[in-house]
């Protein structure tokens, strides 16, 4: 299994109000994160600046190593990045998820390394992840599993972690710490909130699969008690097998399945050609990995609700 893919392996188990996009460029671009007179953070990728910029407020100064529309899992991080890291106060990360940033993670002098994969569970996850028994699926072994890093598309995993960021800013930057256990807990709600509108909006549905492109949604589908099929697995850019195909195409059938979903930032032709040949539709159903241009919303909340209407689209929500 290709690791830089956003597979965390089971060996490795040790281990923003709205961000526009011209705003997370300012945040993830050129500036230099080193000497702005705020809490200097350095976040790994989207979903991280997303938690600095919510919890930190005014008070931080968030830079992002990956730029909007670049997939995370190919980051390969620069020698200036390097040097920015170094100067920074704190970095928010994901472990074994972009392995350029752990290796400058660790040999950096950070006090403040904030690792998200600490701060919550992580689960093994295939190509099929969820509470319904797809009795039509005999694939399930047809890649091997490892532990699922997509933890920020669950709203209660990502609250988790979100408590975590916050107590650490609290500790590192405690001039500022009522503001940021204040900040913490209005996202925190913000976060509950969007569980009940998931918990409700997929209560009461025809069908309880989806497919998607790869394995980003499990902890999602597992929460809302949903099956997500994923065509590649948790390395979205394998070529599923001819028998993996068919077994999709006699599950979706067998259980009204209507579409399959693909993402912004990887290619969507795999996704298409399988719906086209078993006569069913595509849609999107975003990671938020990053966001860009093509997203369906200009911050992790806007996108998540898009991703739920698509969902309840999908499914045949009541």
């Amino acid at each position: 299994m290709n690791v830089r893919r956003g597979l965390i392996p089971a060996a490795a188990a040790t281990t923003v109000t709205a961000l526009g996009i011209a705003t997370l460029t300012a945040c993830g671009g050129n500036a230099t994160a080193a000497q702005t007179g705020k809490f200097d953070v350095v976040a790994s990728f989207y979903p991280m600046a997303y938690l600095a910029d919510q919890i930190g407020g005014s008070h931080v100064h968030v830079t992002s190593l990956t730029q909007p529309g670049q997939e995370p899992h190919d980051l390969e991080i620069s020698a200036r990045q390097t040097a920015m890291l170094q100067q920074s106060d704190a970095v928010l990360y994901l472990k074994n998820l972009q392995p350029s940033v752990d290796d400058a993670v660790a040999q950096s002098g950070l006090k403040t390394k904030i690792d998200a994969a600490s701060l919550t569970t992580l689960e093994k996850h295939g190509n099929e992840v969820g509470g319904h028994a797809a009795s039509h699926d005999t694939s399930k072994n047809e890649e091997l599993s490892g532990l699922d890093p997509h933890i920020w598309l669950d709203p209660v995993r990502y609250a988790q972690v979100a408590e975590g960021v916050g107590k650490a800013f609290e500790k590192a930057d405690p001039d500022h710490a009522a503001d940021y256990k204040k900040n913490t807990a209005a996202l925190v709600k913000k976060l509950d909130a969007l569980d009940v509108q998931f918990r409700n909006g997929l209560a009461h549905t025809k069908s309880k699969v989806f497919i998607t492109t790869h394995a980003a949604f499990g902890y999602l589908a597992e929460r809302y008690g949903l099956t997500e099929e994923a065509i590649n697995g948790l390395d979205p850019e394998s070529e599923p097998s001819a028998a993996r195909v068919k077994n999709l195409e006699t599950m979706a059938k067998a259980d009204g399945v209507t579409t399959v979903f693909y993402e912004t930032l990887v290619s969507d032709k795999t996704a298409k050609t399988i719906a086209a040949d078993a006569g069913l539709r595509t849609d999107v159903l975003d990671p938020i990995e990053g966001i860009t241009a093509k997203s369906r919303g200009r911050d992790y909340f806007a996108v998540q609700e898009a991703n739920l209407k698509a969902l309840r689209q999908a499914l045949g929500a009541a």
